[in-house]
C-alpha cells in the first residue's frame, strides 16, 4: 500500500513539473507586451445616450494625455461604444498629436496665459521643490511632460477638452531666453 502511493506521488510529481515548465512557456508569447515609452493618463470619460425603440442605446467618449516626461505631451479624444475602445482609440490619437516644450530646469521659462474657447490657464514657473501645484486636466497635462516645479491656475470654462486645449496652448507659448532674443535681432 506504501510502495503504491510512492509511486502515485512519484507519478503526479512528474506531471505537475511538466505542466508547470509547460505553463511557463507558453504564457510568456501570449502576455508579452511591450513598454511603451509614453505615459497614458484618462482625464475625463462622457458617456453619451441615444433613445432607441428598444431603449437607451449607450455610447463613450475618452480624453487621454499621453506624454514621456521628457517634454513631449499631447492629447486625444475617442469615441467608441466601450470605455476600453474609447480609450484606446484616444490614446492612438494622442500619440500622433505630441507637442515638445520647453523648459528650464523642472520649471518652465516663464509665466504665460493659455486661452481655448471659454478657457483660461495661467501658468507659472515655480522654486525647486514646490512640486505640481495644478488641477485636473491642467495637473494631467504638466505631469506628463515632465514639469516639477509649477503654479497653475485654471480660469473661466472646466471644460475638459478646452481646459486641456488652452493648457497646451499655454506651453505652446513657451520660449527660452535665447529663442526670444534671435526672434527679436531677426
Amino acid at each position: 500500500m506504501a510502495e503504491e502511493r510512492t509511486e502515485r506521488r512519484g507519478r503526479n510529481d512528474r506531471n505537475d513539473r511538466n505542466k508547470r515548465n509547460d505553463r511557463k512557456g507558453r504564457g510568456d508569447k501570449k502576455n508579452f507586451k511591450e513598454k511603451s515609452e509614453f505615459e497614458e493618463r484618462v482625464v475625463h470619460i462622457n458617456r453619451n445616450s441615444k433613445v432607441v425603440k428598444g431603449g437607451r442605446r449607450f455610447s463613450f467618449g475618452a480624453l487621454v494625455v499621453v506624454g514621456d516626461r521628457k517634454g513631449r505631451v499631447g492629447y486625444g479624444l475617442g469615441k467608441a461604444a466601450e470605455v476600453a475602445e474609447a480609450i484606446r482609440k484616444a490614446g492612438e490619437v494622442a500619440k500622433r498629436n505630441l507637442t515638445v516644450i520647453t523648459m528650464k530646469g523642472t520649471t518652465l521659462p516663464h509665466e504665460t496665459l493659455g486661452k481655448y474657447s471659454g478657457a483660461q490657464v495661467m501658468i507659472r514657473p515655480a522654486s525647486e521643490g514646490t512640486g505640481i501645484i495644478a488641477g485636473g486636466p491642467v495637473r494631467a497635462v504638466l505631469e506628463l511632460a515632465g514639469v516639477r516645479d509649477v503654479l497653475a491656475k485654471s480660469l473661466g470654462s472646466n471644460n475638459h477638452l478646452n481646459v486641456t486645449k488652452a493648457t497646451l496652448t499655454a506651453l505652446g507659448k513657451l520660449r527660452t531666453k535665447e529663442a526670444a532674443e534671435a526672434l527679436r535681432n531677426s
